[in-house]
């Protein structure tokens, strides 16, 4: 199987992973848009998490991961439900890990353990310990695949940074005993300004934050009246979506007529309909060099500042009026 992606290009696949890729859960992945709500405001915010999984599972393999832990990026997000996070705004879940809590349920109920097994792959072992996979996932502020996916494949999307400086990121950036390194300050300078481009400036946007806002409060209302179930979140974006509208519900319909590309919204700290704060992310590169490895914000006074005014953004939030 040939894969195509706009970041890293073209690579031939295993049959195990053909076999994943082509399954329901991973397929499933190309309806459940990676920033929530927001391509209901603005069709452009497009990317999926199956384009994310893909990414994730060739930037592992670009660094020499091994093919177990290329599978493991792969499904890394087959548990995230519609509308990705929106739902931990629905049950009120701070720490965002909503689809990490139903992981081992969803995969196993899936065909993904068949799948593995015929492959003399033990599911277990492969996908309920991510703690070894250290390409794969780190604690902030370090690099890793997921981390460095999502930002690339966001900002090239949304034209935000270019082919060309996607090229010499990844040129800069080297696994060492299965952890992700840059080589040089520029590299790392560069990254932390483009991921604070996806977390605050993206993240964080006035028409982000009403967009996800609104739609959780629908979703919380559509199961506070039996409407829907927790089952559904387990569809695609649309078919969720469809499901509430077919309700007819004048109550429901009236909120989710607000979500439009045409909605005029802007940040506003005193006359502010909404206040949403962000989980606080934050990232500080490890560069590799002649004196060891160090801390990127030991070594840039710039880096040290994009990360205190990425903390205090999150910490204070952002404030939304509807215009």
């Amino acid at each position: 199987m040939l894969l195509s992606d706009e970041i890293y290009g073209d690579f031939r696949v295993e049959k195990v992973v053909e076999e994943l890729i082509n399954s329901f859960p991973v397929q499933r992945l190309k309806g459940i848009h990676q920033g929530g709500a927001g391509y209901l405001v603005n069709p452009d915010w497009n990317v999926t998490r199956y384009e994310h999984s893909i990414g994730v599972m060739l930037l592992i393999r670009i660094l020499g991961g091994s093919i177990k832990e290329q599978i493991a990026g792969l499904l890394h997000d087959v548990s995230h439900t519609a509308f990705s996070h929106v739902v931990d705004f629905v049950f009120g879940n701070q720490h965002e890990n909503y689809h990490e809590q139903i992981y081992h349920s969803v995969v196993g109920d899936s065909e993904i353990p068949e799948i593995l097994g015929k492959f003399s792959y033990n599911c277990e072992e492969l996908l309920f310990d991510d703690s070894k996979w250290t390409l794969l996932e780190q604690p902030a502020p370090e690099l890793c695949a997921d981390r460095v996916d999502y930002t690339l494949r966001d900002m090239y999307r949304y034209g935000h940074i270019s082919k060309q400086e996607v090229q010499a990121f990844l040129n800069d950036l080297q696994a060492v005993n299965g952890e992700m390194y840059l080589r040089s300050i520029n590299a790392a300078e560069w990254f932390v300004q483009t991921y604070y481009k996806e977390v605050i400036d993206f993240f964080m946007d006035p028409l982000n934050i009403f967009s996800n806002d609104r739609l959780a409060k629908t979703l919380k209302l559509a199961l506070d009246k039996q409407m829907i179930d927790i089952h559904d979140f387990l569809n695609e974006d649309d078919a969720l979506i469809n499901k509430i509208k077919t309700m007819e519900d004048e109550e429901l319909n009236e909120i989710l007529d607000l979500i439009h590309p045409y909605v005029n919204v802007q940040e506003d700290e005193v006359n502010y309909d909404l206040h949403r704060k962000s989980k606080v992310r934050l990232i500080d590169p490890s560069i590799i060099n002649g004196q060891g490895i160090q801390r990127a914000s030991v070594l840039s006074e710039r880096v040290k500042k994009m990360n205190n005014a990425a903390y205090e953004k999150s910490i204070k939030g952002t404030y939304v009026r509807i215009c």
